[in-house]
């Protein structure tokens, strides 16, 4: 039997790229027409026109699969190959356009391993914008840490896809899940299942109030270790264990160290952390990807000191 050609199979059996790139490029009045044509004719003609733009479609379609294939594969493999990881958390509503160009300035010199994006409101429009910003000057890849529904983009490079498993609110644990499966089912998105914890920092955060619920207390390490186990078992490919923004205790590093030893997916761990030393502190205690979001905003110069103490134990 004759082997099928490479750029068919990717047209055949990968629909929702096909759908992406369609509409896309369907913005693009003068080629609205011609793109529709061609597509649908794909399998009936041999032009050279077609042969063209196959291999146009293809080489998006194969440039997508590869980046959302590394971009998985650094997520999923962190703990097991030991590569600790340093993410920055921006929230679009929190900073202006000058904070954002320093911590890029510094950030574009690749000491960030990753960028999350969002925040528990975001009253604003600059999500899109804050994204074209980030990739204008660095190629680090971009997650989306959504607060809602509502906050999501295709020019990132991945989400979140977080399930409240530390609360008891069945809109956070399944609910608005089922309202963006199908737009993240045909997007470009890499889609992460992360089981997500809060735990007491020592004040209240936005993201305990809108999301009504109760945070672990804060030595109860027993509790965040079985939740943290349970959301594995329920599939989740991360957890992440999070104090929230302005925390005024990041999560203790013998929670860190329990939940860690008895996983094994990555950990991610975030909030309330201000200083190299505490961020050392818990990726050595077993976190795998440490956040830092609120002591950048404050002073982008941190991120050095940062990366530098959490990348030092990399094997």
């Amino acid at each position: 039997m004759q082997e099928e050609p490479f750029s068919r199979y990717f047209i055949r059996y990968n629909s929702s790229f096909i759908t992406y790139v369609t509409y896309e490029l369907l913005l693009i009045k003068p080629f609205r027409w011609l793109i529709i044509f061609k597509v649908k004719s794909i399998n009936n003609e041999h032009s050279e026109t077609n042969r063209i733009l196959v291999s146009i479609f293809t080489n998006i379609i194969y440039d997508t699969i590869m980046k959302k294939s590394a971009i998985s594969d650094s997520f999923f493999k962190t703990k097991s190959n030991g590569q600790k990881k340093f993410v920055v958390l921006i929230d679009p509503d929190k900073l202006n356009s000058n904070n954002l160009s320093s911590i890029l300035e510094i950030a574009s010199s690749g000491c960030v391993d990753y960028f999350f994006i969002g925040g528990s409101l975001m009253v604003n429009s600059f999500l899109d914008q804050t994204i074209e910003s980030i990739k204008a000057v660095t190629d680090t890849p971009i997650i989306l840490f959504p607060g809602s529904s509502l906050q999501i983009s295709y020019k990132a490079d991945g989400i979140l896809f977080l399930s409240l498993i530390s609360g008891r609110n069945p809109e956070l644990l399944i609910g608005k899940h089922v309202e963006t499966a199908p737009f993240l089912k045909i997007s470009p998105l890499v889609v992460i299942p992360t089981g997500y914890v809060l735990v007491d920092g020592g004040v209240p955060t936005s993201v305990t109030y809108m999301s009504n619920t109760y945070p672990i207390p804060y030595a109860k390490d027993d509790i965040a270790l079985a939740t943290a186990v349970a959301g594995e078992m329920l599939g989740m490919k991360l957890i992440f264990m999070d104090a929230g923004s302005g925390a005024l205790n990041p999560i203790s590093a013998s929670m860190v160290e329990a939940v860690s030893s008895a996983l094994d997916v990555p950990l991610v761990v975030g909030g309330g952390i201000s200083t190299p030393e505490k961020a050392y502190e818990l990726a050595k205690a077993g976190a795998d990807i440490v956040v830092v979001g609120n002591a950048i905003e404050k002073d982008p110069s941190l991120i050095i000191g940062m990366a530098d103490a959490i990348h030092s134990l990399n094997k």
